[in-house]
């Protein structure tokens, strides 16, 4: 596996070191769990959200199975002057609640009373901002809605998509680059401090259901040349859908997910995401070791629903009782 990261590495072009001494690369260290929390086996024991501290100015909220199936990753972080979290959510999930616990706690920690929250998103899907609703009252928030207009707004696009702006939540610079396909609206954020490079639905273990293949291929392929010469510490999407298994990943609609893949991901994922698609002239399903490729049409998006179907029904069975 490593013979073929390297080969690819060559054939794309992309030999410049990411760090030039193995020390760090300058980037604040964190830590990923050994294993999330997915659906059960019993919900009635499981917690909404898992909350993990990456390092102590990086939260990454993982909404449990048992609220919906989805189970989205949420990112909250935190600069000198605001906090931004990215996402807001699926369904049946009380993620304010959980937000301002995490606040509290920073804030009694880093001895302060307040601290101003931004509320953005990956892009603006359902699973992603369900949650909107419980923040538009908040005080001292600000809500970017979920749609192309207001993100080029917000962000100070003046060329979408090929712009890459920056975004300062003080002594904390992070670059959006927006890379729609998945969605029209959707961006990818690089951290500066941590390297960590958060990639929504666009790229994560799992089904990349891929809305508009020409916009997709370009954006990953813009995606691969930003990230070409940075300390890329992690890629984290916002989904895990594939089992530890390579090449093989668990049925949509699926609530308890006991051996799935780790959320992580790296920059030769990227790179190998963007190879496939050059080669690719029209849509196709491609299952690479730790993701596919998954253009979505009527007929796709008909068989998805019935699979659903029969996985939550089934699971509802086992975490639930029912």
């Amino acid at each position: 596996m490593r013979t073929f990261f390297w080969l690819l590495l060559i054939s794309t072009g992309s030999l410049l070191a990411q760090a030039p001494q193995p020390d760090g690369a300058g980037l604040e260290p964190g830590t990923l769990p050994n294993q999330w929390i997915t659906g059960g086996p019993v919900c009635m024991e499981m917690q909404e959200f898992q909350i993990h501290q990456y390092n102590p100015d990086f939260y990454i909220l993982r909404q449990s199975g048992c609220t919906d199936y989805e189970k989205p990753f949420l990112f909250l972080i935190f600069g000198k002057d605001k906090a931004m979290l990215f996402d807001t959510g699926s369904r049946n999930a009380r993620t304010r609640e959980t937000v301002d616990r995490v606040i509290e706690r920073w804030l009694k920690v880093n001895s302060r009373t307040e601290i101003p929250l931004l509320v953005t998103h990956s892009h603006r899907h359902g699973d992603h901002t369900a949650g909107d609703a419980q923040f538009k009252d908040r005080p001292n928030t600000t809500l970017v809605a979920p749609n192309v207009e207001a993100v080029q707004k917000f962000f100070g696009f003046q060329s979408w998509p090929e712009d890459v702006v920056q975004l300062d939540l003080g002594s904390r610079v992070m670059d959006i680059v927006a890379i729609p396909g998945h969605s029209d609206d959707s961006i990818a954020v690089y951290d500066h401090r941590t390297g960590l490079l958060l990639t929504g639905d666009s790229v994560y273990p799992g089904r990349l259901y891929v809305a508009e293949f020409a916009e997709y291929k370009r954006s990953i392929h813009r995606l691969a040349g930003f990230i070409e010469g940075k300390p890329i510490a992690h890629v984290l999407g916002c989904h895990i859908e594939q089992t530890n298994t390579p090449f093989l990943e668990y049925p949509v609609g699926k609530m308890y997910q006991p051996n799935e893949h780790a959320l992580e991901l790296n920059a030769a994922n990227i790179l190998e995401l963007d190879k496939s698609l050059s080669g690719m002239a029209q849509p196709k399903r491609l299952a690479l070791r730790d993701l596919t490729i998954f253009p979505v049409n009527r007929e796709v998006s008909t068989e998805m629903r019935d699979v659903r179907k029969k996985t939550t029904e089934a699971d509802l069975k086992m975490v639930w009782g029912k």
